[in-house]
């Protein structure tokens, strides 16, 4: 069973925000006291956070769907909804977020990045939050807005400072066990690694990781071997290594053969041409790759590379090749721009957007786009006539119908509300009515408007007796 995964599709879904609720305050004397139904709870986000002591994205390979909890709906009483539950899932450093097309979404590199793969779904407001001076019993609520739900791809590149690539079995792994405490399988059969290795290197004040990646192939780019699979691991790396076999059994291959195919694979994948480069020449401590190693050198070095003998059985070379990588490191660390602390940019609102577009397309249909139009829509209940006057309501606040008008749409013609897959269509009429009117304005109950019959007598005797004093005053018992 494999131990190692740096690829995996994820299937994430926040939680749906709760539903408000539509509620009336009831008690002895009192059967209309007003609304007192709960907002709805928010729903809970799925959000990825970079953790070191992760290394591998086993787990959601094991289980790709992971879903964050919906929130409570609100009840009577003034009850608000119990808010979702966030989803948090802890990813190696360095791992790559993409959509399902290949656009990255996120880089995330550091202990505690944060990125919030599905944002959660708002809670609708209850009748209490949606009472006013105007409308005083609202008899609806608004329902819980629907959580994200996307499918992406997790890549996991190695954070790393030092890349040993070259063909299987060139010693790669002999030689970060000894320049390191990593220890990784190590046997005389090719493709032995099959998954990178990393070890920490210390040399004088300065610590870096090294990374052994898989061996190359010719048409490793391409997907042969494991090259394909694992070059992703080399595109964070300050320095490429070369490591050439000086003792190699195959007769038709020689070190400076196995470089120049390696360098292809390497021009083939791409985004590494800038990389500093050192070779070195391993398994010196054979006669025949000492040999070897003497006759080869002199080329490589008149090709501009830095050249390194070393033996990782008798550990020949190895501190000045140690040294040498640390002050590339080095250089490489200065050389990268100083983080700067994050500025707040803002971008005020342009005076002419409206927050929502409207387009005619060729079926003559009028589709409105907008995030607080879509909003609204998925938050209206459809079998609430009061609810939806006070969704025409709002969409004619926004300007919707007045950008409909200058659009060209007329009476009956049909309008869609939000995208192809999941849009509201309607014939649309101006100032559209709905059966709420009969009580009054939307919103409003004339119930609330008429007075109480013992109210009403008391003024009427108060009426009474303001006529009669009138009539009191203007009598003289003299005349």
């Amino acid at each position: 069973m494999t131990t190692f995964v740096d690829r995996v599709e994820l299937h994430v879904a926040a939680g749906n925000g709760g539903h408000g609720c539509a509620s009336v305050h009831r008690e002895k004397f009192k059967p209309l006291g007003g609304p007192d139904g709960g907002n709805g709870g928010r729903g809970g986000d799925v959000t990825l956070v970079v953790d070191q002591s992760v290394t591998t994205l086993l787990d959601y390979h094991h289980s790709p769907h992971r879903k964050a909890t919906n929130g409570k709906p609100g009840e009577g009483g003034n009850r608000s909804g119990k808010d979702g539950t966030d989803l948090v899932l802890p990813v190696p450093d360095g791992t790559v977020v993409l959509d399902k097309r290949g656009n990255v979404l996120a880089d995330l590199v550091g202990q505690g990045t944060t990125y919030i793969a599905a944002q959660g779904g708002r809670g609708g407001l209850g009748n209490a939050a949606l009472a006013s001076a105007r409308r005083k019993a609202p008899g609806f609520a608004l329902l819980g807005v629907p959580g994200d739900d996307q499918d992406i791809v997790l890549e996991l590149k190695t954070v790393a400072d030092v890349a040993l690539v070259g063909y299987p079995s060139a010693g790669k792994s002999s030689l970060i066990s000894v320049l390191s405490a990593a220890k990784p399988k190590i046997a005389d059969y090719p493709f032995t690694t099959l998954v990178p290795n990393l070890g920490v290197v210390t040399a004088g004040a300065t610590v870096y990781t090294i990374a052994d990646v898989p061996g190359l192939i010719p048409g490793a780019s391409q997907g042969r071997g494991l090259g394909l699979e694992f070059l992703r691991h080399v595109e964070r790396c300050s320095v490429l290594v070369h490591v050439l076999d000086t003792a190699t059994l195959e007769s038709e291959r020689d070190p400076l053969s196995d470089l120049d195919v390696i360098e292809a694979e390497l021009k083939e994948y791409g985004g590494l041409e800038n990389r500093p480069r050192l070779v070195v020449l391993n398994k010196v401590d054979i006669p025949d790759g000492q040999d070897l190693a003497e006759m080869v050198r002199p080329e490589l070095e008149s090709r501009g590379y830095h050249v390194f003998e070393v033996s990782a059985v008798s550990r020949l070379g190895l501190k000045e090749l140690s040294f040498a990588l640390a002050d590339i490191v080095a250089k490489s660390r200065a050389a990268k721009p100083k983080e700067e602390a994050t500025r707040v940019v803002i971008r005020p609102k342009a005076v002419d957007d409206a927050g929502f577009t409207v387009t005619q397309e060729e079926d003559g249909l009028f589709r409105v786009r907008g995030e607080k139009p879509e909003r609204w829509v998925r938050q209206t209940d459809f079998s609430n006539d009061e609810a939806v006057g006070y969704l025409a309501d709002r969409l004619n606040r926004l300007g919707v119908e007045e950008m409909l008008m200058k659009s060209g749409a007329r009476a009956g013609d049909g309008v869609a509300i939000g995208p192809e897959e999941n849009a509201v269509v309607f014939d649309w009429e101006p100032t559209m009515a709905s059966g709420a009117e009969m009580l009054g304005r939307r919103g409003e109950d004339h119930r609330f408007e008429a007075p109480r019959p013992a109210a009403q007598r008391r003024r009427d005797r108060q009426a009474e007796h303001d006529e009669a004093d009138e009539e009191y005053k203007g009598f003289d018992p003299f005349a």
